[in-house]
């Protein structure tokens, strides 16, 4: 846990400096990040918490933290064994809701963080389009809530529909073999 409270510390140092952050900056909190990545978990709310309560002018070198842990991760570690993308993604829409809330020029800056991830394939296609169309919109949040009720649709129904080809199969295994025994 001391390289997440070092982590931390570096994470909250930005406030010392005047945005942009410098590439150096940048470099040092990903390597604490990719140092604690035992406690991913614990990395990951700290981001999402600095972006959450940090001023506005702060907002987007939050997010640049996120892409330069989720493209270093993914480099080292392959994209079967990163687990920052998988937990990002897990409260992704509200941390573009309060992302959304950075200087208005800076949104298309957020808009080209997430062409770039979806050009790289960082992130699902059914995640990416609902934050573009939120980036589009950004006070109007039910986008992406909708957006991810059709994915839980496709995803129950796949689910359904697998297990109905199961029963089926099952069953038409038992009258196979009932057929043989009763022959």
């Amino acid at each position: 846990m001391e390289e997440v409270k070092e982590f931390n510390n570096e994470l909250n140092s930005l406030y010392q400096v005047k945005p942009p952050i410098s590439k150096a900056k940048m470099n040092g909190l990903t390597k604490l990040a990719l140092k604690s990545l035992k406690h991913y978990k614990h990395v990951v709310l700290s981001i999402e918490k600095f972006i959450h309560k940090c001023q506005p002018d702060y907002k987007l070198p939050g997010l640049y933290v996120i892409d330069s842990i989720i493209r270093q991760s993914r480099h080292q570690l392959g994209p079967d064994k990163d687990p920052f993308v998988a937990r990002f993604s897990r409260n992704i829409a509200v941390t573009f809701h309060d992302l959304f809330s950075c200087p208005s020029n800076e949104i298309c800056k957020i808009v080209r963080v997430l062409n770039l991830w979806q050009k790289n394939s960082m992130f699902s296609p059914y995640i990416i389009q609902p934050l573009l169309d939120m980036a589009a919109d950004p006070t109007n949040v039910d986008i992406y809530v909708n957006g991810l009720l059709v994915v839980c649709f496709y995803i129950i129904f796949f689910l359904l529909d697998f297990f109905y080809m199961c029963f089926l199969n099952l069953c038409f295994s038992l009258l196979l073999l009932i057929f043989i025994n009763v022959s």
